[in-house]
C-alpha cells in the first residue's frame, strides 16, 4: 500500500510539476486537477472544532477520536469543494476585480481586528502572512459568488411541502405540560443566614396576600434573572425547573400561589398564572420554522448537485 501511494505521489509530481514538491512534503489528502489539499490545511481548518471536541469529550477518548475523524473528513470535503469551485471559476474565464477583494479585506480587518497592525500580529501568531490572508479572502469571495450563481436564492417551498413535513415530524413540535410562571428567588448567602431569608420570604408572602402584586414584589425583592420582568418566566415545561420546584408549580391551579419553598440554596415563591396540557404546536405557529428547515435542505441538495457536477469533470484523487 505504501509503495503504491509513493508511486501515485511521484506521478503527481511528474504531472503537476516540481513546484508542488514543497506541498507534497507536507503530505497530501487530495488532488484537485493541479492543486492539492494538504494534511496541514485540513488540520488547521479543523483546529477550532477539534478544541471544542477535546473539551466536550475529555473523559471519553474513544468518542473523541471518532468525532475528530468525522470532523477531519468533513473539513477535507469542504476544502476539496473550495478547490473545485475555484477551478470552475478559472475554467469559465471569470475575473475578480482587485477592488472587490481589497474592499472585502479592509472590511474584515475593521470588523475583526480593528487595524492592520493587530491583523499582522494575529497572522504572525498563526504562522501565516498577509498575502495568504488576502488570498484566502479572494478564494472565499469566489466560492460564495459561484455558489450563489449555481444555487438559486429564489427557491420556493410550497405549502404542500410544509404541511407534509409537519405531519411527518409531529414529535419535533410536541410540547409537554406547561405553566405560565412567575417566581421570586431569595438566595441564601454567607451574609444572610437561612433563618433571615426564610423570614423575608414569609414577609413577602404576607404582603402579597394583603394585596401587593406578585410582579411588584418580584421586582423589589427577587434575586433571580427575571427580576426586572416581575419574575416572569413565561411558559415553561416541567424539565426546566429542579424537581422540588416543578412538583409544586405543576400542582398549582391557575392564579394560585405557592407557599415558601425552601432548598439548601434559596427560598422561592411561585405564582402560576395559566396552565396548558401537552399538545403539538399548530401548523401556523411553526410554518416559518419549517420553511427555513426546508430551504436549508434544498440549498444543501442543490449545492451537492453542483459539486457533484464539478467532480465528474475534474480530476480528483483522495489519499
Amino acid at each position: 500500500m505504501r509503495i503504491s501511494c509513493a508511486i501515485i505521489v511521484a506521478g503527481a509530481v511528474g504531472c503537476f510539476g516540481v513546484s508542488l514538491y514543497g506541498q507534497l512534503v507536507d503530505g497530501i489528502k487530495a488532488i484537485v486537477h493541479d492543486s492539492v489539499v494538504t494534511y496541514q490545511e485540513v488540520e488547521a481548518f479543523t483546529a477550532p472544532a477539534a478544541e471544542v471536541l477535546r473539551r466536550q469529550y475529555r473523559t471519553q477518548p474513544d468518542i473523541y477520536e471518532k468525532k475528530l475523524t468525522e470532523t477531519l473528513n468533513e473539513s477535507l470535503e469542504h476544502l476539496l469543494e473550495r478547490q473545485l469551485i475555484i477551478r470552475d471559476f478559472k475554467a469559465a474565464g471569470y475575473n475578480m476585480p482587485e477592488a472587490v477583494i481589497e474592499d472585502a479585506v479592509q472590511e474584515r480587518i475593521r470588523a475583526r481586528y480593528g487595524d492592520r497592525a493587530k491583523l499582522t500580529k494575529s497572522l504572525q501568531a498563526q504562522g501565516t502572512t498577509y498575502e495568504k490572508f488576502r488570498q484566502q479572502m479572494r478564494d472565499q469571495i469566489i466560492v460564495e459568488a459561484l455558489r450563489a450563481k449555481n444555487v438559486s436564492s429564489e427557491i420556493i417551498i410550497s405549502p404542500h411541502k410544509i404541511e407534509t413535513y409537519y405531519l411527518a415530524h409531529q414529535d419535533d413540535f410536541k410540547l409537554e405540560d406547561q405553566v405560565k410562571l412567575r417566581m421570586i428567588v431569595l438566595n441564601k448567602t454567607s451574609d444572610s443566614g437561612a433563618a433571615a431569608v426564610r423570614q423575608l420570604a414569609q414577609e413577602i408572602l404576607a404582603k402579597i396576600r394583603e394585596g401587593a402584586t406578585f410582579a411588584e414584589m418580584a421586582t423589589v425583592y427577587s434575586q433571580g434573572s427575571q427580576r426586572n420582568q416581575g419574575g416572569d418566566w413565561g411558559w415553561i415545561e416541567r424539565k426546566v425547573l429542579r424537581k422540588e420546584l416543578s412538583d409544586v408549580a405543576f400542582s398549582l391551579k391557575p392564579a394560585e400561589m405557592s407557599g415558601v419553598i425552601e432548598t439548601p440554596e434559596a427560598c422561592y415563591l411561585m405564582l402560576v398564572e395559566e396552565k396548558r396540557a401537552a399538545h403539538v404546536k399548530p401548523l401556523p405557529e411553526v410554518q416559518d420554522e419549517i420553511e427555513k428547515i426546508l430551504l436549508t435542505q434544498e440549498r444543501s441538495r442543490l449545492q451537492k448537485q453542483y459539486v457533484d457536477r464539478l467532480k465528474k469533470k475534474t480530476f480528483v484523487r483522495y489519499f
